[in-house]
């Protein structure tokens, strides 16, 4: 791990600003927030390709994230500040800095402080969804009990509430006629299909 002055002062400085802002901190979902940052950016040279991998840095898992790397580690749960792949991403040495400029591609300031929370919550990884059995959810208490007609709809109303948003109203049977037809045939329905 370099020991840039510049370096540590810029992450100092995020890290302040990051945390004064945080109140009540959301967690972290690996697989919605973290995966698609790691795949995009980071898994076409550090991914599963032995013969397409560089530096032997292997951050599709968590074995290899946190691998020592001689004295250090891309991923050291719960300490964002020790993990060299936050120091990567935040560095404005282009010899350093994560993924290379070469590439064209480089986070934005949001993803790196995503990359921070999650690290700061532990650095979990998750399997894919495809390899996890399903779980049935408990279904989300709700405000307005007779909005939802089923327990999808209480899903929906549940994250509504919660962003502050309230379900308009259902729209009148032509217009739902209409929708219908168009979802199914991509063609408006006849007059008949609508009064039927």
């Amino acid at each position: 791990m370099m020991k840039d002055p510049l370096r540590f002062t810029a992450l100092a400085t995020f890290l302040a600003a990051s945390a004064a802002g945080v109140v009540a901190e959301e967690k972290i979902d690996f697989n919605r927030d973290i995966r698609p940052l790691i795949s995009n950016n980071c898994i076409a040279c550090h991914g599963p390709d032995d013969k397409e991998r560089k530096a032997d840095l292997q951050l599709d898992t968590l074995e290899g994230a946190t691998m020592d790397l001689g004295g250090y580690a891309a991923l050291v749960p719960g300490k964002p500040d020790e993990s060299e792949m936050l120091l990567r991403i935040l560095s404005e040495d282009d010899e350093e800095v994560m993924p290379p400029p070469k590439k064209g591609k480089r986070f934005t300031p949001e993803q790196a402080d995503l990359i921070r929370r999650w690290n700061a919550q532990g650095g979990n990884y998750e399997k894919h969804w495809s390899y996890s059995p399903p779980v049935k959810q408990e279904v989300p208490p709700v405000s307005d009990a007779k909005w939802p007609t089923n327990e999808v709809d209480r899903f929906l109303l549940a994250r509504l509430e919660k962003e502050g948003l309230k379900p308009s109203p259902e729209a009148d049977r032509p217009t739902l006629a209409r929708r219908l037809s168009l979802d199914l045939t991509g063609l408006s329905p006849a007059w008949s299909e609508v009064e039927s």
